[in-house]
């Protein structure tokens, strides 16, 4: 059984996420600066009590995924968009992971309206047991019965202590080939997420995101720098590029510096992931804890 702390920390973790992410829909506009809304947000999570899990991701219209502001950023929130903002919070390691689409463009309210009711039908029936392949093969029936697509290969997950990604992988269709089934006292995200496109999604060529992988030995010293404060910091979880400005405001040296550590596979990069046909994404998701007679739903 889950002692008392740690099922309180999930469960905080849980309703400051639900806090910030309702902050962040109410906050997002067209013609916003990306950069100020995202550092708003995660300003908002330690106001709250928590800590970001990862970097707010604020993904538009064709973007699916792994977009967060990087040093420079100018860019702002067009007219007329559709708009998928990422929260990550935790508590002493501890997350809870949520998000939510904002549209601009009533076009692709129907797009919405399938994400979400696949969402909640993932909810309905998640429990002890069930094969992730089941859940998959639900949200994949909502989103298709509006006539839209779901992402094949984007997932939900489930989650363990300071470890987003720890496993098992709740899929957005049917798998046949997934014999991993639910089990209790544990964590999910689960994260439909919606296209007009082809339904897959592919790795574009920037990267605003990292995480720290594996120690090794270090010989140039502005790299032992960046490393001690990334591993100081961030416990393994993911962090920006931008969260590092204090150290190297230039962008492109410190991205020499990261690129030299990925490359040697101390840090993971996440590179900005796109709908492969350009067709515009929508995504809902919401954090579970599963226990032997009860699902809560942290984040709503």
């Amino acid at each position: 059984m889950l002692d008392d702390d740690v099922y309180d920390k999930i469960l905080r973790a849980g309703k400051i996420a639900s806090k910030v992410r309702k902050y962040a829909a109410e906050k997002v506009k067209p013609g916003i600066r990306v950069y100020d809304f995202c550092e708003d947000v995660e300003r908002k999570i330690y106001e709250e009590g928590g800590k970001p899990a990862f970097p707010c991701n604020i993904s538009i219209n064709n973007v699916a995924a792994h977009y967060t502001p990087y040093i420079g950023d100018e860019s702002v929130i067009p007219d007329e968009s559709v708009v998928k903002i990422d929260v990550g919070v935790h508590i002493d390691g501890y997350i809870a992971d949520t998000a939510v689409t904002v549209s601009f463009n009533p076009k692709y309210d129907d797009l919405l309206l399938a994400v979400e009711t696949a969402l909640e039908r993932a909810i309905e029936i998640i429990k002890p047991d069930i094969g992730v392949s089941k859940i998959g093969e639900i949200i994949e029936r909502a989103i298709r019965s509006y006539g839209y697509k779901p992402i094949r290969n984007l997932s939900g997950h489930s989650i363990e202590r300071y470890n987003l990604h720890s496993g098992v992988s709740i899929p957005n269709v049917r798998d046949v080939f997934s014999v991993s089934k639910i089990t209790s006292e544990h964590i999910y995200a689960i994260e439909p997420f919606g296209t007009n496109g082809v339904g897959y999604v592919v790795e574009g060529k920037n990267v605003y995101i990292y995480s720290f992988v594996k120690e090794k030995r270090v010989k140039d010293e502005l790299d032992r720098v960046i490393l001690e404060d990334i591993k100081k910091k961030y416990d393994g979880l993911p962090f920006a590029e931008r969260w590092l400005r204090n150290i190297i405001p230039e962008r492109n040296r410190l991205l020499e510096v990261l690129k030299r550590l990925v490359k040697t596979k101390i840090l993971h990069a996440y590179p900005v992931l796109l709908e492969a046909a350009g067709g515009v994404v929508a995504q809902f998701e919401h954090t579970v804890l599963v226990l032997e007679k009860e699902v809560i739903v942290t984040t709503l």
